[in-house]
């Protein structure tokens, strides 16, 4: 199995401890998600975020309906967090979030580990173009809403 890195950053002028809460809130991943995924929380609110918080989603990618179940790995608020995809469309997904004060703000860090089935192929094709559209579409949604 072949895992592929992906790596963002985005500066927000607003303090750590905020854009952690931001993040910490499940349902706001909705609003930071392309509308063309459909994405849905399904996970009842409140959602308690800590270590070992199971989050389940529904979304269509290319068309085709998908169930998405992760589990939040590392939790340390207002520091950095991580989920981890259980049941969904990769081989492989790990999501980690660091958030670091820096000239004012916070500096949001994106790191993604993730492995895909048919390969390097499918990969270069499809899959590398809809992360960076995502996380571009993330960032830009995250700079209206609190930069």
């Amino acid at each position: 199995m072949t895992v592929h890195t992906y790596q963002a950053e985005l500066w927000l002028p607003r303090p750590r401890p905020e854009v952690f809460a931001f993040f910490a809130e499940a349902r706001n991943l909705e609003a930071i998600t392309p509308p063309w995924l459909k994405f849905e929380v399904l996970t009842p609110a409140p959602i308690a975020m800590r270590a070992g918080t199971l989050i389940d989603y529904r979304l269509r990618l290319h068309g085709f309906p998908i169930r998405w179940r992760t589990e939040i790995t590392l939790w340390e608020p207002p520091v950095r967090f991580a989920d981890t995809q259980l049941r969904g469309p990769y081989r492989l997904w790990e999501h980690t979030h660091t958030f670091v004060e820096k000239d004012g703000g916070t500096l949001c860090r994106d790191e993604v580990r993730y492995a895909v089935p048919g390969g390097a192929l499918i990969e270069r094709l499809f899959v590398r173009r809809d992360v960076e559209k995502i996380f571009a579409f993330r960032q830009e949604t995250m700079r209206r809403r609190l930069g």
